[in-house]
């Protein structure tokens, strides 16, 4: 399928998956200069912002991209599976840098709904605000959100590590399975609800632990975690933190009476 490109001269050819073919044409709107490109994404659209990146890190070997004016766009960064630099001077909306793999990502604005979800590995920093399901379902990687999130943060979490500057949402760590979320601020009600594993940290105060949350002990494992990952970005450290694990009652959950199950809730 052919689409015809922002400056109505070029052709962009799609495959079956509906992205760009490998000698497909694509806008190429960059300035690339010692292996670093900036381009401004202000009149494209999202599958443009999109098919330039592609085209610069796979095909250009681009290693250092910025992306000027991403003005919001959902469904920005997406895919990308490859150890690269990319720095959006701006806001992302819905869905930003979903499935992503190995890239070093900054975001100099806030970002929207459910931005890397099923991260893989990488580090990713956002420099304001996140919204709801920050994180879902997140497997390997750093991501570091230094203002505060929304709710359902590191939802189905299986990995990775979520550091938070400010405070986070109602049911943060909703069914976390792995890793694990540091919250410099407050807690929004239900924190690590029906979590199976991982660790949440909290500097601040928490409104209400969730169902088989319970608080756990410090140890020196835990003191060395949290001071490397304040010095490696550089964020002010609470005074002290709260741990919280899982209290694994819930294991054999199916197992129980009802009227056991009652107990145990």
């Amino acid at each position: 399928m052919d689409q015809v490109g922002s400056s109505g001269s070029r052709r962009i050819t799609y495959d079956a998956r509906g992205l760009a073919e490998p000698h497909a044409e694509v806008p190429k709107v960059s300035e690339i200069d010692a292996g670093r490109a900036v381009f401004d994404a202000a009149k494209l659209t999202t599958r443009q912002i999109n098919l330039e990146l592609r085209w610069l890190i796979y095909e250009q070997g681009v290693r250092d991209v910025t992306v000027l004016n991403p003005g919001a766009k959902h469904s920005i960064g997406v895919g990308i599976l490859q150890r690269c630099k990319i720095r959006f001077a701006g806001s992302l909306g819905y869905f930003g840098l979903g499935v992503i793999d190995g890239p070093e990502v900054i975001i100099e604005g806030r970002v929207g709904w459910s931005v890397c979800e099923n991260m893989m590995s990488g580090v990713v920093v956002i420099e304001k605000n996140a919204g709801s399901l920050t994180g879902a379902a997140i497997r390997g990687g750093d991501l570091v959100i230094k203002g505060s999130v929304g709710a359902r943060t590191g939802v189905d979490q299986k990995g990775a590590t979520i550091l938070v500057g400010g405070d986070a949402g109602a049911v943060t760590g909703f069914m976390m399975q792995r890793g694990r979320i540091v919250i410099c601020g407050n807690a929004g009600p239900s924190l690590g609800d029906s979590m199976y594993d991982g660790t949440i940290y909290v500097g601040g105060r928490v409104a209400s632990l969730g169902i088989d949350c319970i608080e756990g002990e410090w140890t020196d494992a835990d003191t060395e975690f949290i001071d490397r990952k304040f010095r490696i970005y550089g964020m002010d450290k609470p005074s002290s933190f709260q741990k919280f694990v899982c209290g694994k009652q819930l294991y054999n959950y199916d197992n129980l009476e009802p009227a056991e199950r009652k107990l145990v809730l």
